[in-house]
């Protein structure tokens, strides 16, 4: 899912730049552009770019979605931010005052207080700053410019701290996003930012494109930022049907739409405990004094027999009623299991969510052992068996529902940080063939 932002230095009014943009947005193949600054706020009404629906928005910042995509929610926290939900991920559009950098200080906190308020959901900022992030990023003429002062660019890195965000764009030769003659001297600057939780960038592409500034074809002074998102947004609905037939007679489907997901119908049905279990009673029961153990999704609960058996006081929970294992009142287990969840769940944050529910149940200090499909196998079976692509991984069956998507360590590790896991040091690796897995641990405080 490719998405375009650009500051439009309130151009689109224009006709000549409004079919320069439009014909930018097909050849790049762009479904999602957010515009900075896209018309005189005097105008008021956004204008209509061929192929695509204005999903929200003014003069200040707007966001147009291609016309066979279902329109996202969008809402404006504050005069200068777009919040747009685009699935999993969630958009801060920003675009900073571009005069008093005290007033931009100020923002930058509010903007923090935002990301915080999101609990972990996956987060993508992006936007005009008016700011370089480091001192070479904004340069007068030769030299260093005085426009960005330290105070902003502290309270950038708390932003980015506190939200656990990657600045995409921070090469180690600046891409200057805008550059201006001022006083006879030119002005170049890296301010047009996208800020993308750390655990995505791994599976996000995003570059500058400055050909939207230069020669014959631009329609704008600031370069845009192309962003290749694993996102799989909801096709339009068809505005000449009134009624679907299953609504009208309670039938079922007999194909299901591309965002209903049903993961327990991945639950193997085992005559004996998994690999995995075995690894955990043989490898890390007994060196990490393991007494209770909670399978958090355990499906139809043939672990828990094993850990039973074992002499651990164990119990289970899955989501799906049929399972028949509720959700249980203790907490507070030495460790909680996690075995072939996180791969079957079709976004990042539904795998933040399990997650974190899953280190509830986890006593301080105790362990959380995540156990996934690896990218390898998942790969190869994704090629033998045609399945279609969806968000970061891969529909194992459409008609089902089913999901898959390989997991490394690293990406483990990553998902556990927004959980508030560690790595747990000086455990024993689990020998596990196809899978990957980490061991993590709850801190104490």
């Amino acid at each position: 899912m490719l998405l375009a932002s650009v500051n439009l230095n309130k151009r689109l009014g224009a006709t000549g730049a409004r079919s320069r943009l439009a014909a930018w947005l097909r050849e790049r193949g762009v479904q999602i552009l957010l515009a900075q600054e896209p018309f005189k706020p005097a105008d008021r009404t956004p204008p209509t770019l061929g192929g695509f629906q204005c999903a929200g928005g003014d003069g200040y910042l707007a966001v147009w979605v291609s016309e066979d995509l279902a329109p996202p929610t969008v809402s404006a926290p504050t005069p200068w931010v777009q919040r747009i939900e685009l699935e999993w991920l969630l958009v801060l559009q920003v675009h900073l005052d571009a005069g008093a950098g005290s007033l931009r200080v100020a923002q930058l906190v509010e903007l923090a207080a935002l990301a915080a308020a999101e609990k972990g959901r996956p987060l993508l900022v992006c936007g005009d700053f008016n700011l370089a992030p480091r001192p070479e990023d904004g340069l007068f003429g030769k030299e260093i410019s005085a426009f960005t002062t330290k105070a902003e660019r502290q309270a950038l890195q708390q932003l980015t701290r506190i939200a656990d965000l990657t600045d995409t764009t921070a090469d180690d030769a600046p891409v200057f996003t805008f550059e201006r003659v001022s006083h006879g001297k030119p002005s170049r600057f890296r301010c047009d930012l996208a800020l993308l939780s750390s655990h995505l960038t791994p599976v996000t592409a995003i570059t500058a494109d400055s050909s939207v500034r230069s020669g014959p074809t631009a329609f704008t002074d600031h370069s845009a930022l192309l962003i290749d998102l694993p996102l799989s947004m909801r096709p339009a609905e068809p505005d000449d049907v009134l009624f679907a037939l299953s609504e009208l007679n309670g039938s079922t489907p007999a194909v299901r739409t591309q965002h209903e997901h049903q993961p327990h119908k991945t639950a193997m049905s085992r005559q004996a405990p998994s690999p995995a279990s075995r690894e955990v009673t043989e490898h890390l029961t007994g060196p990490l004094g393991i007494g209770s153990v909670l399978d958090h999704g355990c499906g139809r609960g043939t672990d828990i027999a094993h850990y039973r058996s074992a002499g651990l006081r164990a119990e289970g929970f899955d989501p799906h009623d049929g399972f028949g294992w509720p959700r249980p009142r203790q907490t507070g287990f030495d460790l909680v299991t996690s075995v072939f969840v996180l791969n079957v769940l079709p976004d990042p944050w539904q795998r933040i969510q399990a997650l974190k529910d899953a280190a509830s149940f986890a006593r301080p200090g105790g362990y959380v052992v995540v156990v996934t499909r690896s990218p390898e196998e998942i790969a190869k079976a994704a090629a033998d068996g045609n399945w279609s692509v969806h968000h970061d991984g891969f529909w194992s069956s459409r008609s089902k529902g089913t999901f898959q998507r390989g997991i490394a360590p690293c990406e483990i590790t990553a998902i556990a940080r927004q959980a508030g896991l560690v790595p747990a040091r000086g455990v024993p690796v689990l020998p596990l063939p196809g899978g990957c897995h980490a061991v993590l641990t709850k801190p104490t405080a």
